[in-house]
């Protein structure tokens, strides 16, 4: 029999065979000491509040120090690490994989300067394991569920005086932010949970996703596809390499105001990603000695802050969700088409990083180039930004941008940069005088009535006219689902002159994320020549002409559910003004775009898994994509109180 047959046999599942096991009691003599109580507090006292005295001393506080401030850490740590580094159990990706060690050093901290702190966890998916399998399902609405909880745990230490949130990646510091956010009357800090390393003479971790189809046409071998897809990591820990939804969230979170300054991106694992754990603590406690509160730094100036700062590093695209998501937790504004359209106007690219080139610098050069203040510096200089916003230091964002300008980390890190790598921070963060072309188009057309959303700076320059317009005319091929889609696309059965149609993957149906399908078309050979339309949404490092967001999708009746194999498709792009439209002009086909009923093309919603049906209906009463897919809890209950009947009390 085998060790693994012995170790799950019936008599090791039953019991172990150790009598030693057996040597145990059921009474010992308790924590020692006495709980610091007198008269008064004691009958004023809620009955919570003194079982939670119990419950601490149990875990081992010093009864000394019941009276002390608490503070809760939440992070979104996943996986179990051991004390070297080794894997107890794995997480779902390395951006909750260090998180632990984050946590333990903010603690510390709280506990240094004589506070007691919490600890909660609510681990998150990873949208890299879950691409092209049922589980990306679950990814956006993971994202709400999510933030329901951590306001749920936030609400549930009703002593607490603060909060310190730790998360990283897609779904999991959105979801953060959004519960930071939606805690308006404490103080609040989030800490970043940086970014994954390079690792030499390897691919990064966005191409490493596209080795299967270029492997299935023939164009890299297999030996090739081994060693990348295990070389790619140079770290164990952080978010990816690129500018995609992680790193572009850790951005627009501290151009929120909600982090420290620099605190995005910081490379993970070393001193200064543990040095910015320890003072975000030290902040979240200095924010409730000035009595300082979420509420007072979130506002619907540093809303435009963001979306400023979102247009300058060239940011993911998945933002137009989750910021409209952070807005609307806080109680502000969302903003909308107009707002978009009017800061990615305003507002030049300033960032050189993966996937938008054109040098592809990753997350960690921008980073020690200066991150998000050198970008902000440089953004105050075009008058983009409303500086008298606060951040959870207790200043303006322009006393921030005053320190920073004159600090010596900025001094030292920007040389780190040159030293290390030989670059030149102004290479990665460029002067106003060298921007690049905007970020995001938004465009219309008769496929796109209500908007639709490209990441222009990620098509290809040599695919340009040069008035700086994208323009092409292809053959539409339709596609239900993107397993479908990814097929064709190994199979070379889609061609340059074609036109990918991938609908009925909107908010109704759980709005998966299609990167597998976006990576793939820019990897292969053919990459850049074969455009994507779809109402669903992309991964942060999508690029080349894919135009998401599509509305009304298909399942709300847009005319993007009647596009069928022949139509003819018109795209234009105006990648210097930001604007562009999608239509169908004629058909080649039997299909028309221009009327019918999208019926048999849409995907049976009942196939969902009924959690995210749940969530499908009720983002659909919110907003929808432009909404940023949340629960808008007023606007359900009126729903539901206009569909019960006048005898039928709401349950």
């Amino acid at each position: 029999m085998s060790s693994a047959a012995e170790a799950t046999g019936e008599g090791a599942l039953f019991d172990s065979g150790d009598p030693s096991l057996y040597a145990f009691a059921t009474t010992t003599a308790g924590p020692t000491g006495s709980l610091p109580l007198d008269a008064d507090r004691l009958s004023a006292m809620p009955s919570g509040e003194l079982f939670g005295w119990t419950q601490n001393v149990a875990m081992g506080l010093k009864p000394e120090r019941l009276t002390d401030d608490e503070f809760l850490v939440v992070s979104t740590l996943g996986g179990s690490r051991g004390a070297g580094g080794e894997p107890v159990a794995l997480g779902y990706h390395t951006g909750h994989w260090e998180l632990g060690l984050l946590v333990d050093a903010a603690a510390r901290e709280f506990r240094s300067l004589g506070a007691t702190p919490f600890a909660a966890h609510v681990s998150d998916p990873c949208d890299g394991r879950s691409n092209g399998t049922d589980a990306m399902l679950d990814s956006l609405p993971y994202r709400n569920d999510a933030a329901i909880v951590m306001r749920r745990l936030i609400r549930s230490l009703p002593t607490r005086s603060g909060v310190l949130g730790i998360a990283t990646c897609d779904k999991g510091l959105p979801a953060m932010a959004m519960a930071i956010a939606g805690s308006p009357d404490l103080p609040g800090v989030i800490v970043p949970g940086g970014v994954t390393l390079l690792s030499h003479d390897a691919e990064d971790t966005a191409a490493v996703q596209t080795l299967s189809a270029r492997f299935a046409r023939g164009e890299i071998t297999l030996e090739h596809a081994s060693v990348m897809g295990c070389r790619a990591c140079g770290s164990a820990g952080g978010g990816c390499q690129f500018m995609g939804t992680a790193a572009t969230t850790q951005v627009v979170v501290e151009a929120l105001g909600l982090t420290l300054p620099h605190s995005a991106l910081h490379p993970s694992g070393t001193d200064l990603w543990l040095d910015m754990a320890r003072r975000s603590a030290r902040a979240v406690v200095a924010s409730a000695a000035r009595g300082d509160r979420t509420g007072s730094v979130l506002t619907d100036d540093s809303v435009h802050n963001a979306m400023a700062v979102h247009a300058a590093v060239g940011g993911s695209t998945n933002l137009y969700l989750h910021l409209p998501a952070i807005a609307h937790a806080a109680g502000l504004d969302r903003p909308g088409v107009d707002d978009w359209r009017r800061v990615n106007a305003a507002v030049p690219r300033l960032v050189d990083a993966l996937p938008n080139g054109p040098c592809n610098f990753a997350t960690v050069h921008v980073f020690l180039a200066g991150g998000v203040p050198e970008v902000m510096l440089r953004l105050a200089d075009l008058d983009a930004l409303r500086l008298d916003a606060r951040t959870v230091a207790g200043q303006t964002l322009g006393d921030q941008l005053e320190w920073w300008e004159r600090s010596e980390r900025r001094r030292r890190l920007r040389e780190r940069l040159a030293d290390l790598d030989g670059i030149d921070p102004d290479q990665v963060i460029r002067p106003l005088d060298e921007a690049l072309p905007g970020t995001v188009s938004i465009v219309g057309g008769t496929l796109a009535p209500g908007g639709a959303i490209v990441k222009s700076t990620a098509i290809r320059p040599d695919l340009l006219d040069p008035d700086g317009v994208y323009r092409a005319i292809g053959i539409a091929r339709v596609f239900t689902d993107e397993a479908s889609a990814i097929d064709a696309i190994k199979g070379r059965s889609v061609r340059p002159g074609e036109v990918i149609v991938l609908t009925g993957v909107g908010p109704s149906f759980g709005m998966p994320e299609t990167y597998q399908v976006t990576a793939a078309l820019k990897h292969i050979d053919d990459g850049g020549l074969i455009p994507l339309i779809t109402d669903g949404r992309f991964s942060g490092v999508s690029t080349g002409p894919c135009i998401g967001h599509v509305t009304p999708e298909a399942a709300a009746g847009g005319p993007i559910g009647a596009v069928r194999d022949g139509d003819v498709v018109r795209i234009e792009i105006d990648t210097v003004h930001l604007v562009g439209s999608v239509d169908v002009d004629g058909t080649t086909g039997a299909g028309s775009a221009t009327g019918g009923e999208p019926s048999g093309l849409v995907p049976n919603r009942s196939l969902l898994p009924a959690d995210t049906r749940l969530w499908a209906a009720l983002q659909a009463c919110s907003g929808g994509s432009w909404g940023g897919c949340v629960y808008d809890v007023d606007a359900i209950v009126a729903a539901l109180d206009v569909a019960r009947r006048p005898d039928q009390p709401l349950r």
